[in-house]
């Protein structure tokens, strides 16, 4: 697996990213994780819908919980052929107990806890940890990856507007 150094910080100190580095314009990679009842889903089994994912270290965390709820909000708005994922390592058991004390139901939690497909595929896993870093992928109808954002420090947020012009980008142009 290939290992990339310095890209991102906890505290400002330097983690390792292992998994592959994606590009605009690629295929996204398809993954496989457990839903909040354990279920495997596949990430291609969302084709033909544009897709946010938001990977996200834990749903236990400040920053984690801001921005899962700040999507939450957003998917009112952005219609039935979209659809927001937020991946982490936390477990089934815990995505579902903090959805509920949260009131996020809008948002799909995932995790990754068991394969780390997705954080290997998407090149989000941290070696030191085995957590995800802070990253939006934004993927279209066809499944081809149209944005991607990396945040340098996990204890930030993720810059939302340049998030919702993408998307806003994307379903123009499928219309």
């Amino acid at each position: 697996m290939k290992e990339r150094t310095g890209i991102v910080t906890m505290k400002g100190n330097p983690l390792t990213l292992a998994g592959n580095e994606l590009q605009v314009g690629e295929e996204a990679p398809d993954f496989t994780v457990l839903d909040n009842n354990l279920t495997p889903i596949r990430f291609s089994s969302f084709r033909g819908k544009i897709a946010i994912l938001s990977s996200v270290p834990s749903l236990d965390t400040p920053v984690c919980d801001i921005e899962t709820r700040k999507f939450n909000e957003e998917a009112d708005r952005l219609g039935p052929d979209v659809v927001i994922l937020t991946i982490s390592m936390d477990l089934p058991f815990a995505q579902k107990r903090w959805c509920a004390a949260s009131g996020v139901d809008k948002v799909q939690t995932l995790s990754d806890h068991r394969d780390a497909s997705f954080g290997a595929s998407y090149g989000v896993l941290i070696k030191e940890l085995r957590l995800l870093a802070r990253a939006v992928f934004l993927v279209d109808r066809k499944g081809i990856l149209q944005y991607s954002q990396l945040v340098q420090e996990l204890s930030m947020e993720p810059d939302y507007e340049a998030v919702l012009a993408a998307l806003k980008k994307c379903i123009n142009l499928a219309v």
